[in-house]
């Protein structure tokens, strides 16, 4: 009963991590290395807007993410686009901004364990034997949301039809007059965006750390290389493997297990099937 209610739990947690790194390489190729980095910052932020300047936490919250989107826009505009095709200057730069936040963070002094958001709804309840926090009900409600939104999003509004434009043929979409550096910019902050939405609901869990980013990393990366990075179905039916499959080793083998699957899970897929579980790169698998 526990891998069960806190696996499919913990899973939706990896989806609703992964979901802004997923959405930006969709549509713009990027894989956004600095959202690990943007991730711990927003916790920061709001915490910072929500105890130093004594604001609503429902305002904290927004300001944050708006902050952030703003930076991801920032990102783009001032390095990605420069080198946008070219991927190892991708990575590289990405991953570089992702490493300045989370230093910065550290040198700031970022570290004490004061640095915690408080849960949406404090208390637990019992399945069974099992006891769930409310905030863990909280991350469920937030990741089906956002799923169901993003759907809407992309299949009603303009700027999502955009998205999906460049997503699936970019050369086509310039032919209808889509400005493509312009929807790989939106595509970016969105990503950026989603990364704080995900942090605001999971990060009441425990304490922020600057470290913790670099584990947000790792794990957007390891459920994006399994599931397929530009594919959501992808992104949501790795996440209940990984999550499922870290549970049980957690419970069987010690917490410390939990990551090691993680790379276990990339090397195997990288080996196996390089374009992911609904990856569409087929020459990746021609190529192996």
């Amino acid at each position: 009963m526990e891998i069960l209610v806190y696996g499919a739990l913990y899973s939706v947690q990896l989806a609703l991590i992964t979901l802004g790194f997923s959405l930006t390489f969709g549509v713009s190729g990027v894989a956004n290395l600095a959202h690990g980095g943007i991730y711990v910052l927003g916790g920061y932020l709001t915490w910072l807007f929500f105890m130093n300047l004594n604001l609503p936490y429902a305002v904290a919250i927004i300001l944050a993410i708006l902050a952030c989107a703003v930076l991801g826009a920032l990102i783009y505009r001032f390095g990605l686009k420069r080198v946008r095709g070219i991927m190892l200057s991708e990575v590289i730069g990405t991953y570089g901004i992702g490493f300045i936040i989370i230093e910065a963070l550290r040198m700031a002094g970022m570290t004490s364990y004061k640095f915690k958001l408080p849960s949406f709804v404090p208390g637990s309840f019992d399945i069974g034997t099992v006891t769930v926090d409310y905030q863990r009900l909280a991350i469920l409600c937030v990741g089906l949301l956002l799923v169901l939104g993003l759907w809407l999003f992309t299949k009603y509004t303009k700027v999502g039809l955009a998205f999906r434009g460049i997503a699936q043929n970019e050369r086509s979409a310039l032919a209808y007059g889509i400005d493509s550096n312009r929807v790989a910019m939106l595509s970016v902050a969105a990503g950026a965006a989603l990364a704080v939405v995900a942090a605001v609901v999971i990060l009441p869990l425990g304490i922020i750390t600057p470290d913790g980013g670099y584990d947000i990393l790792i794990v957007a990366f390891a459920v994006g290389i399994v599931g397929g990075l530009e594919s959501t179905m992808g992104i949501i039916v790795a996440a209940f493997l990984l999550g499922f499959a870290q549970q049980t080793a957690a419970y069987f083998l010690g917490s410390h297990w939990m990551m090691i699957v993680n790379l276990i899970a990339i090397i195997l897929v990288l080996a196996l099937r390089p374009s992911g579980l609904f990856g569409k790169f087929k020459e990746l698998e021609e190529r192996v």
